[in-house]
């Protein structure tokens, strides 16, 4: 894999989540991006992100939060704060593209990088596609 890479916390949650449908492709995905040494690019907002799917979503905070924590322990991993120049270039792109807020933020830093947005958000795909290379995790 060529490039940074910017994962969307849906790619994430599904790489380690056995019961997800994309489970699979994102665990793939996830083992080829650290086996190459590509540069993962993520807002910070992505930990809180996963901690929440996890936690709340599936009723296992102790298992959210460690797995939170072990990807900010990725080899070749960059958080992004969202300060307020991302703040506003992802309040533009949320505007601008109809995107919801989390997503712009995510197509906001991979805009910043020159990274490629993985995601498995279909609306996320469709409307960041003018702004970053974006795709899902296949």
């Amino acid at each position: 894999m060529s490039g940074a890479v910017t994962l969307d916390a849906s790619v994430l949650v599904s790489a380690f989540t056995p019961s997800e449908k994309a489970h699979l492709p994102c665990k793939a995905l996830l083992r080829q991006v650290r086996e190459s040494g590509t540069a993962i690019i993520l807002p910070t907002l992505a930990i809180v992100e996963i901690a929440a799917a996890i936690g709340r979503g599936q009723g296992k905070p102790d298992l959210g939060h460690a797995f939170a924590l072990e990807v900010t322990r990725f080899p070749d991993l960059t958080l992004v704060n969202l300060d307020e120049p991302l703040a506003q270039a992802a309040a533009e792109i949320a505007a601008r593209h109809r995107l919801r807020g989390s997503d712009a933020v995510y197509v906001a830093v991979a805009r910043r990088f020159g990274a490629t947005l993985i995601t498995l958000d279909a609306e996320q795909q469709e409307r960041a596609a003018a702004l970053v290379p974006v795709r899902g995790p296949e």
